[in-house]
């Protein structure tokens, strides 16, 4: 089975990406709620450990969501370019939809945060969309600038990445003991930053985990994404492309591990080895996705995750402005009533999946996307 992968819609993005949302759409809380039923299983304990992000250095299952995110919005940055260059859209054009794109996905992120309270002595003005925004639009830029040429868009992840590096391991935050290691919240140059310019906007005390310096290494994972959308582009859809990416997950991942040895995986600083490390995992999982969907054609069982990936933006928003948590108790609170008081957790979060996912499915089924 071969197909040309530029010629049709790649359903694993938007299946993967829909599993990637699952996580913060009540599937971590779900998965910790039944650990939790099982307090003398270590592996049980494990998995629910994997659940909430670590608290400095190290990575878990839950501090790969973010990335695999931003990831996946540069596989599909090449396709949506060659579209607009098909359609003779001009250069500018394609430079101020990317600009458009960008600030848009900030300005959402500051409504995510309470920009309409008009508190704006302590708004928060980084936020996860204005990370998405920022990273993929610079990685944007650099990767149309650069044409079809792709050493350039290579060379700019190694030297992104080890410059970040040096400046975060042998640069200091200015006034602290030299003794002080500079990979922590106090000795660290990028949250010093932080602390510096953003002070009470930030969204911890002495650091933002989306803040200004960061924001250079999270480019490189937008990059890595858009390196592999080009590499689907201009491959066919068999198992040997799949296979590729997924060996280049798995190197990926170990330069990350290895450069873990001395220069911390940290998803709070995006570290150069956080971005190794996680790029290696959403390759990995990129080529399952991509081999099952795409190569095989084993579609019909990705209704669920595809109904939540096609509509991303929505489901991340919806929840903070609609109460789905009172909807879900208004709908089934007699049913949990009925049950063991141990159970409820898992129940009551199980009811408030079925209903967020209901309400997409039928913005779903009616065609209505939130799209910027």
């Amino acid at each position: 089975m071969e197909t040309k992968a530029e010629n049709k819609r790649l359903e694993s993005l938007d299946a993967l990406r829909g599993f990637d949302m699952f996580f913060i759409t009540g599937g971590a809380t779900l998965i910790a709620a039944i650990a939790a039923l099982f307090p003398d299983s270590a592996a049980w304990q494990a998995v629910g450990a994997q659940m909430e992000h670590v608290p400095w250095d190290g990575l878990v299952h839950h501090d790969t969501i973010f990335p695999l995110f931003l990831f996946i919005a540069g596989i599909s940055f090449p396709f949506s370019l060659q579209k607009q260059q098909e359609k003779g859209k001009s250069m500018t054009s394609i430079y101020l939809k990317i600009l458009r794109r960008g600030l848009t996905l900030v300005f959402l992120g500051l409504i995510c945060s309470g920009f309409l309270k008009f508190e704006f002595e302590t708004l928060r003005w980084p936020s996860v969309l204005g990370r998405i925004g920022l990273a993929w639009m610079f990685a944007a830029f650099i990767f149309t600038a650069t044409g079809k040429k792709l050493w350039p868009k290579v060379a700019i992840v190694p030297v992104i990445l080890i410059g970040y590096w040096l400046v975060s391991a042998f640069v200091h935050a200015p006034g602290v003991d030299p003794s002080i290691d500079p990979l922590t919240r106090e000795g660290n140059i990028a949250c010093y930053i932080d602390r510096t310019l953003l002070g009470a906007h930030c969204y911890k005390e002495d650091y933002d985990p989306e803040g200004l310096l960061s924001t250079l290494p999270a480019i490189c994972t937008a990059m890595l994404g858009m390196l592999t959308g080009m590499f689907i582009q201009r491959s066919k859809a068999t198992s040997r492309t799949a296979l590729t990416l997924f060996v280049a997950g798995v190197v990926s991942a170990l330069l990350g591990a290895g450069w873990n040895t001395f220069y911390p995986i940290n998803k709070a600083l995006w570290s150069s080895s956080f971005v190794l490390a996680v790029a290696g995992y959403s390759l990995i999982m990129f080529a399952l996705f991509y081999y099952i969907i795409d190569v095989r054609g084993w579609k019909k069982w990705d209704l669920y995750f595809k109904v939540i990936g096609m509509n991303s933006i929505l489901i991340y928003m919806a929840p903070r402005f609609i109460d789905f948590s009172k909807l879900n108790r208004r709908l089934f609170e007699g049913v949990y009533s009925l049950l063991p008081e141990q159970y409820y957790d898992v129940a009551e979060t199980l009811g408030y999946m079925l209903v967020l996912w209901l309400f997409m499915y039928f913005m779903y089924k009616k065609k209505v996307f939130l799209k910027v």
